[in-house]
Parts: C-alpha cells; structure tokens; sequence
C-alpha cells in the first residue's frame, strides 16, 4: 500500500462538506482525491472549496480511480447500500454515514460485501468518538457499573423538525426522529452496554405534529404536506442476557426542552451521557463521579483519523458494520411493532 492514502467522498452535502473533507484533511498522508453528486454543481463546489482534482456526478465513475482506496458515502439514507456494496466490491474501504441503511435487508447485504471482500466497513456513529462517550466507556468497561440489567435512552426535540433535505419523507429516509437521531443514541448506549443481542422489541411511532401546518418550527417551517415520518416513537427492548432497554425519540414533543443523553442501570453503580456522571455507593456513602475532560475532541475528526488509522494497520474499525446492523434490526423492529401492534421476535 502507498504511503498516502487515496480518499473519494460520495454525496458532496453538508455533512460531507462540513465535516468528512476536512477531517480528511487534518489526516497526514492522505489525499482526497475525487468528490461525486448527483448535483455536478455541488461536488464542482466542494472541488473547488478544497482543491479537490477530479469531479464526478456517476459515484461508478469515481469507484473506477485506481489511486482511491477509501471512500466516505455521505449520501442521504436511500443510497447508502448501492454506492458502500460497489465500493466494497471495487476494493475500497468505506465510512458510510448513519444509519447504516434504511433497513436491515439492505444492511445485511452491506455487512455481507464488507465480509466476503475483506474491505473495511466503518459506519459514522461518531459520538463514541466524543471525549464523554470515551471517558464513560473506560469506566464502564473497568467495571464501575457492575452487572448492567437497564438502559433507558433519549433523543427527544421539542420542535426540531429539519426543513431541509428529505428528512420528512419515508420512502427516502426510512423514518423520521428514530432513523434521524434516535439511531445515535441507541448506538451510543449499546455500545456503553457492550452490545448484547436484541431478541424481542414492542414499540410504537406517532405523527402529531409533522403532517400539519402552523406548527412551530425552531429551524424554519418544513413542508408538512410532504412529511410521512414519525414525529415520535418509543421502544422496548429484551436482551438475551436479561437486559431491558428503552428508548425515545421525537422531532416534535411537548417537553420542557431538547435531549439527548442515557441512565445505565448496573448493581454496582449507574451512569448517564449528560453531564456524564457516574452513580456509586461506597462504604455507606452516595457518591457521584464526573470524568474531568482534559482534551476537548471533534468527533467527526476523531471518528475518521480512526478509519485512517485501521486501514493503514489493518486493525479493526471501532464502529464496524455488525453492531451498526443490530441498531438497525431494533429499529425495524420498532417501526413494525407499531404497524402491526405486536411484540416483534429479532433473530
């Protein structure tokens, strides 16, 4: 492998613009080397922008650079799968951005091209990247919360509906609030978990506020004539190894404000994401325990150094495409427990 990296970014938006190419760019001995979109205009923008050589509006086309070796699929969710399987099936490494698809069947068929050609699947949950996330996971993995047997978990807006791309538009995101930000939450709390298997969820979505007009908007006005989302959902989670989870989501929700934080229950202590603390007892004594961050991180840099840094040492990537597959199987899940009012087996 050269020295330098070859990078190509697919889907040249904002989350492209505003953090993948410039956590490339902060990587040494790493060139991004192409930019596609569908919108040409848009990725002769962002080439420009970042003095990127070459221009594509055909992500085939980009897949077809022999100097790329890594590619970031930073498309809306509907194509996430076609762009990661051919990239992976070109012999390219890809960080795609959550969720890891719209489903779990086309996320399966991403896991299983990562599996089969050895390439790289990193999926782009990246608040684990956070300084928090990391100082709560070292506490929780040295034991601080003992035998964890509950986790309730919370991505909760009060009026935060995007009015831009397709967020409000089911057949193109695959949901609303769960799909959008629930997705990290969860990922972020079964991660703090260590991931155990899912076999049961009851769930529900609602649409209260999306499909209507003279709702307030904290972001600007969205076109609710268009909106086929959920403003809100909630879920239940069974665990093979006893655990419960549950977990909430909303756009829209009268609550006295945004959140976006985690309680774990363990026998030995609890634990919450904000501010992150840490809930013990010792000797008689209440104690809570607050991590002191010393080094501030940017999580879409730390997130994607980390990429470059597994394809490089070809070591494991830290958010690999399996566990990003079980968040998507419980979100299937929860959506098809709300449609069919029953509990939903995960195997």
């Amino acid at each position: 492998m050269s020295s330098k990296i070859g990078v190509g970014i697919i889907g040249a938006g904002g989350i492209a613009v505003s953090q993948h190419i410039p956590g490339y760019l902060k990587c040494p001995d790493v060139q991004i080397l192409a930019v596609c979109d569908v919108d040409e205009e848009r990725a002769k923008k962002a080439a420009e922008q970042f003095n990127i050589p070459h221009v594509f509006s055909d992500y085939k086309k980009l897949l077809e650079v022999d100097e790329i070796q890594a590619v970031s699929v930073c498309t809306p969710n509907f194509m996430h799968k076609d762009p990661t399987v051919h990239a992976l099936r070109n012999g390219k490494h890809v960080l795609c951005e959550k969720p890891l698809a719209m489903n779990a069947r086309e996320g399966e068929a991403m896991v299983r091209a990562s599996r089969e050609t050895g390439k790289k699947l990193q999926v782009g949950f990246n608040i684990r990247f956070d300084a928090n996330s990391v100082a709560l996971k070292k506490l929780i993995d040295g034991g601080a919360l003992g035998d964890i047997y509950y986790a309730r978990c919370q991505a909760l807006r009060r009026r935060g509906v995007p009015n831009w791309g397709v967020f409000g538009q089911k057949h193109l995101q695959g949901g609303g609030p769960l799909i959008d930000i629930g997705v990290h939450i969860l990922d972020l709390t079964l991660h703090m978990m260590g991931f155990p298997k899912p076999i049961s969820v009851s769930g529900k979505a609602y649409t209260k506020f999306g499909n209507k007009p003279n709702v307030f908007g904290a972001w600007g006005q969205w076109d609710w004539k268009t909106f086929t989302v959920e403003d809100f959902a909630s879920g239940f989670v069974r665990f093979d190894n006893g655990t419960t989870l549950v977990l909430e989501s909303s756009f829209c929700a009268n609550i006295p404000h945004d959140v976006f934080d985690f309680m774990i229950l363990g026998d030995k202590g609890g634990c919450q994401l904000s501010p992150p603390t840490i809930y013990g007892e010792q000797n008689l004594t209440l104690l809570n325990i607050n991590p002191v961050m010393t080094r501030p991180t940017a999580a879409h840099h730390e997130e994607i150094a980390a990429f470059i840094d597994a394809i490089r040492n070809d070591t494991p990537v830290r958010v690999p495409g399996e566990e990003a597959l079980v968040v998507t199987k419980i979100i299937d899940a929860i959506y098809k427990s709300s449609e069919t009012d029953r509990e939903v087996k995960i195997t």
